[in-house]
């Protein structure tokens, strides 16, 4: 378990690198005690469609449920005829400990669909990592051996996967890293920012991440995916599937969401395009544990 988990915490650096916070919203804080063993424990209400989300971690959720995950588990919670409600914590380590494991909520709303700590649906989208660069850069960057890459400063989240082709390629010294670890006093949008004053010439961002922030920009940009490296060095993977997940005891509960993931694939889709989430077709067998084999092996 314990190496499973350092694995989840490379992807929640692929998936959520980049969504940092400003000042913490005003949200009820977590009990320390509850869920404990000997303490108050949630009872399940089964009208309810607990999500387990974060405060501010635009685009994908926050306190004003204005993300896209937000939008989707509002779908899924009106075709079940549930009333949607969340609890919200930092998404940061220990996460699913104060959360799903401690009973105060029920739904994971995105991880891979290989994650042997939870109870996964059939993955609902796949998603990869993204090239961003100001319109008026006028470059054309299509793949690692594109000669503009080399033209200017390139940010990326450090040791994200974007990484490993990033130096397959001579391409390090230019690099601008970001840290992993989300920092508290930054925007979300923080890369894509330093992307529109010209900080850095061209965002290499989790698709999510710069897709939608790149739409948001009052700076034009050009957001092209990049093309997956797996078969050229695996640990540069950098194309994911992402699962709906539940406690690993709640069988029940996952068929009915996988019910009406199925019926509502057309809207989850929509939503996906509206926030500018680029997305490609699900890879059947794909699977995070390969890539974790491959890192650790080398």
């Amino acid at each position: 378990m314990l190496k499973y988990l350092k694995l989840t915490s490379m992807l929640a650096g692929i998936v959520m690198a980049g969504n940092v916070h400003a000042a913490a919203p005003d949200i009820p804080s977590l009990n320390a005690d509850e869920g404990r063993i000997g303490e108050v424990r949630r009872v399940v209400d089964e009208s309810e469609f607990k999500v387990c989300a974060d405060p501010d971690n635009m685009p994908y959720s926050n306190s004003k449920q204005e993300g896209f995950e937000d939008k989707i588990a509002e779908v899924l919670a009106k075709d079940l005829g549930k009333k949607l409600t969340y609890t919200y914590a930092y998404s940061r380590q220990g996460f699913y400990r104060n959360t799903i494991n401690a009973m105060r909520c029920d739904i994971i709303m995105s991880t891979t669909p290989d994650n042997e700590a939870l109870r996964t649906s059939k993955p609902y989208y796949r998603s990869g990592h993204v090239f961003v660069w100001r319109k008026d850069s006028n470059y054309n960057i299509t793949d690692w051996t594109s000669p503009d890459l080399h033209k200017g400063f390139i940010g990326v989240i450090d040791h994200s996967p974007a990484t490993i082709p990033m130096n397959d390629n001579n391409l390090i010294g230019n690099a601008r890293p970001y840290r992993i670890q989300r920092d508290l006093n930054l925007p979300s949008s923080f890369m894509i920012d330093d992307l529109a004053k010209g900080d850095i010439d061209i965002a290499i961002a989790w698709g999510p991440i710069g897709g939608y922030f790149a739409k948001m920009s009052k700076v034009p940009m050009v957001v092209v995916p990049i093309p997956e490296y797996e078969n050229t060095n695996v640990k540069g993977k950098e194309y994911w599937n992402i699962s709906v997940a539940v406690r690993k005891k709640d069988k029940d509960r996952m068929a009915m969401i996988q019910g009406a993931l199925d019926r509502n694939h057309d809207k989850i889709i929509k939503i996906l395009d509206d926030y500018g989430i680029p997305h490609v077709a699900v890879v059947d067998g794909d699977s995070l544990q390969k890539v974790y084999r491959n890192r650790t092996n080398k």
